[in-house]
């Protein structure tokens, strides 16, 4: 059963259109009918867009699902014997996964940060309670997800570094992919990584792509060239 959906804050200037959010889930009473809701709302995650994206009208965007799925494998990917590693991945899969209900809110939408993050702990409350049940496996869920949003351990702030690496990471794919710049999406995730070895990546990925641009103004310019010959 559901009920009534959650309306979005009020727009703000930046907003060119208010937000739909799916009615939040009413337990049916039946445990297992209601996990079994709990995993097909989890297709959602495969078939919604990244916004950032979609706003940049790149074609066939990442989904929510592509972006966790890589940071999962960056997580494994790390030599920091000091973090749980496990605990990473596992946080990876989790942190966005209000999305599935709330979708990919972005600051172009006019929705506040606090307004955010009421909508996303309503969707994983909804989640853990109306669905799972509060089963170990709900209060694992949510514990991870709880720890990711405060920030405060390692490993969220690790997973955190991860979430802004992936990020570059396919903006430099697209970049390369469509020839086209996308400059605010490197303004807002590289500088802000902490961590040393994820430093250390956004390194490499910064200058992958000064070598991508440097090929590309030089390919324009023998182009040019020839041009006038």
């Amino acid at each position: 059963m559901i009920s009534s959906a959650p309306t979005a804050p009020e727009s703000g200037e930046n907003s060119t259109k208010k937000r739909e959010f799916p009615p939040l889930y009413t337990t049916t009473g039946d445990s297992s009918a209601d996990r079994l809701a709990f995993f097909h709302i989890l297709e959602r995650l495969k078939t919604q867009k990244r916004t950032g994206w979609v706003n940049n009208k790149i074609p066939d965007a990442e989904s929510i699902s592509d972006h966790m799925y890589r940071m999962s494998i960056l997580a494994m990917c790390t030599s920091d014997e000091t973090l749980d590693v496990a605990k990473c991945v596992m946080m990876c899969v989790v942190h966005d996964l209000a999305e599935a209900q709330v979708g990919d809110i972005t600051p172009s939408e006019g929705i506040s940060k606090e307004d955010k993050s009421l909508l996303e702990a309503q969707a994983m409350h909804n989640f853990v309670h109306q669905m799972l049940h509060d089963s170990p496996a709900a209060q694992r869920i949510i514990s991870l997800w709880e720890e990711y949003e405060a920030g405060q351990t390692a490993e969220a702030r690790f997973v955190k570094d991860l979430d802004r690496l992936e990020m570059a990471l396919q903006g430099v794919e697209y970049e390369k992919r469509h020839k086209m710049q996308l400059q605010p999406f490197f303004d807002s995730s590289l500088p802000k990584l902490r961590h040393s070895e994820v430093q250390e990546w956004g390194r490499a990925v910064s200058k992958e792509r000064d070598q991508l641009w440097q090929e590309t103004k030089e390919s324009a310019n023998t182009a040019s060239s020839d041009t006038t010959l």
